[in-house]
């Protein structure tokens, strides 16, 4: 059994790779992968081949204004899309099956591929349209999605709805339900971003004055933007210091490797270092601790108690282990306050759209005295993140439906 893997973005390859993981595990197919976006480490960590030529443009994949589209096309996007449009046309002659991963973009490719294909839809939820109790959001009631009846358009539900689609894995139950409602094969599986995932003492350093308070932060993983975040983060995370002068708060902030920490060092001129630890470096100003983890993701969600967040896909897992997030809008090109004010329609209650970083520290005062409501923090985020064990899940129904066997 041959499959290839089709995703168009960081974290929508390790989502694949993490269900290629379990089908190497399952079943003795070939395996290879083709990242859209970017060069598909996630990929290469498992030593699973690139088909296809890659590279990373200029706007890292968020082309979302006519600038960045135009350094994108001077950097060879036209050149590397129909080269990989070629690739998966030649894949498909092989007699291979395809996986997609993200959004439209592998999925078109997969539909026009010729090949039977499965897709696991990781950008698109049906509560961007409705609340935890699937009751309308008011100020997407005009929405073109709401009009057309599903966060998914027409055309996209059209992809969905092919022969040769054979399996599609929403990330959540409310947008399986509402695509078997158009006659799609959708199951819901669960979420992959939370697979591999430990949840921490949740919530309990906002409730208990004995305890230190935990605060992690996620400036995002694309430089220069990351810097730029990062810079409102520590001063967010100073406000919040002010605020509780009285109590001991402790920050970890998780940082990639494609960021460089130097440049991070820059906005603690203020703060004393005290040295490097299993963590990191270690910075303190006043009631302020704060270690900065580079490569730590897993650890830096399962510590913090609450999260200061300018970023994608690690907000989404933070708040999926049942902890609320402050957000605040940034310049982009990935995290503008249009991109805040949908993560706030996904994610619900759990995320607390914040104007300013002089704000973070009234914002959480509040927060802590709101026993009821960290509560009900806790149940929305797994309710609309999922249990761990996706990827697990979807490759055993991918198995099925392809009747992979262990000597396929």
């Amino acid at each position: 059994m041959k499959l290839l893997s089709l995703s168009n973005g960081h974290g929508e390859d390790v989502i694949a790779a993490k269900i290629l993981q379990e089908l190497q595990q399952q079943c003795a197919a070939e395996l290879v992968a083709l990242p859209i976006v970017g060069k598909g480490q996630a990929y290469r960590d498992l030593s699973i081949p690139i088909w296809g030529d890659v590279k990373t443009m200029p706007s890292g994949g968020f082309n979302q204004n006519g600038q960045q589209l135009w350094r994108d096309l001077q950097g060879g996007l036209l050149q590397l899309t129909i080269g990989q449009w070629r690739a998966v046309k030649s894949w498909a002659k092989t007699g291979g099956k395809i996986l997609a991963v993200g959004d439209i973009v592998p999925l078109l490719m997969a539909r026009y591929s010729g090949a039977p294909y499965g897709f696991v839809g990781t950008a698109k939820s049906e509560y961007y349209l409705v609340d935890s109790n699937q009751q309308p959001l008011a100020h997407r009631q005009k929405s073109l999605e709401s009009r057309s009846g599903s966060i998914y358009f027409p055309w996209e539900r059209w992809l969905m709805q092919h022969p040769n689609c054979q399996g599609v894995f929403p990330r959540d139950q409310i947008t399986a339900e509402k695509l078997n409602e158009f006659q799609i094969p959708a199951w819901d599986l669960g979420n992959p971003m939370m697979d591999g995932l430990q949840g921490g003492r949740e919530v309990g350093g906002l409730v208990d004055n004995e305890l230190d308070l935990r605060v992690t932060l996620l400036p995002g993983s694309r430089p220069p933007e990351a810097y730029r975040n990062w810079q409102m983060l520590v001063a967010g995370l100073e406000n919040l210091g002010e605020a509780l002068a009285g109590r001991s708060i402790e920050a970890i902030a998780g940082i990639t490797a494609s960021l460089d920490v130097a440049e991070l060092q820059k906005s603690l001129q203020a703060w004393q270092f005290l040295g490097f630890g299993e963590w990191g470096g270690t910075w303190q100003l006043n009631n302020l601790k704060l270690h900065l983890a580079v490569d730590q993701y897993v650890h830096c969600l399962a510590w913090g108690d609450m999260a200061l967040a300018m970023a994608g896909t690690a907000t989404e897992q933070f708040v999926g282990l049942g902890k609320p997030a402050l957000v605040i809008p940034g310049e982009g090109p990935q995290f503008t306050r249009l991109f805040a004010e949908r993560q706030c329609d996904l994610l619900g209650e759990s995320i607390i759209l914040v104007d300013s970083p002089k704000s973070v520290g009234l914002v959480v005062k509040n927060l802590m005295g709101d026993v009821a409501k960290l509560a009900s923090i806790v149940q929305n985020g797994r309710l609309r993140m999922g249990e761990a064990g996706a990827a697990t899940r979807i490759a055993t129904k991918l198995a099925e439906l392809w009747e992979f066997n262990v000597n396929c």
